[in-house]
């Protein structure tokens, strides 16, 4: 279902709903447990986005639009992110000049609460460089390579294993999440081609 007025899509999962804001755009209404969806020109952004297609095919490469994923961990626009320098508190608004997607998903306060508890005490660790090159080989190779620690995160698997601990249960390991992974999940479609990035 969508409406269009307020570019609001309901999914079947659980009715999560998804929102589009395109540059300039914000919201006020946030909860701690949902995230969001974005993409970036980085030359980690590219080489995720790289890898993203060589796993999806098909209708699912769609879902490499999608490079970076961060959790909301307070209504006020509070993330919690990894990225090359690690894992670390931002805010919504660094996202403003971009266009980002936010996942609303169903969950009880308490489930929302477990997701942030896990964000947070992921706070400091390194960002996972192992878990990339391990993805990278599988990816090349075929072969199922597991190179990461637990005391490193990728965007995506920080996101995936915190939404795990909210009880949403990734059809991919968490460990091995990509965006694109989170945005198949939670049906997360790109907008039409000629929309403004």
């Amino acid at each position: 279902m969508v409406d269009k007025q307020r570019g609001l899509m309901e999914t079947s999962l659980e009715q999560t709903q998804i929102r589009r804001f395109g540059p300039g755009e914000t919201t006020l209404d946030l909860l701690p447990g949902d995230f969001i969806l974005t993409h970036g020109n980085s030359w980690l952004g590219r080489l995720i986005r790289v890898g993203e297609r060589l796993r999806f095919r098909g209708p699912d490469r769609r879902y490499t639009r999608w490079n970076h994923a961060a959790l909301l961990v307070d209504s006020d626009g509070g993330l919690i992110e990894a990225d090359e320098s690690g894992v670390h508190r931002a805010q919504i608004s660094k996202y403003t000049a971009v266009e980002y997607y936010l996942v609303r998903i169903q969950a009880s306060n308490d489930e929302r609460t477990h997701a942030v508890q896990f964000a947070e005490w992921s706070l400091h660790q390194s960002f996972g460089w192992l878990n990339i090159i391990s993805i990278a080989l599988s990816l090349v190779t075929g072969i199922k390579l597991d190179l990461g620690l637990g005391s490193q995160e990728t965007c995506s698997s920080l996101v995936a294993r915190s939404l795990e601990h909210a009880g949403k249960i990734m059809e991919t390991d968490p460990a091995r999440a990509m965006p694109a992974d989170l945005a198949k999940q939670y049906y997360v479609e790109p907008p039409a081609a000629n929309t403004p990035r």
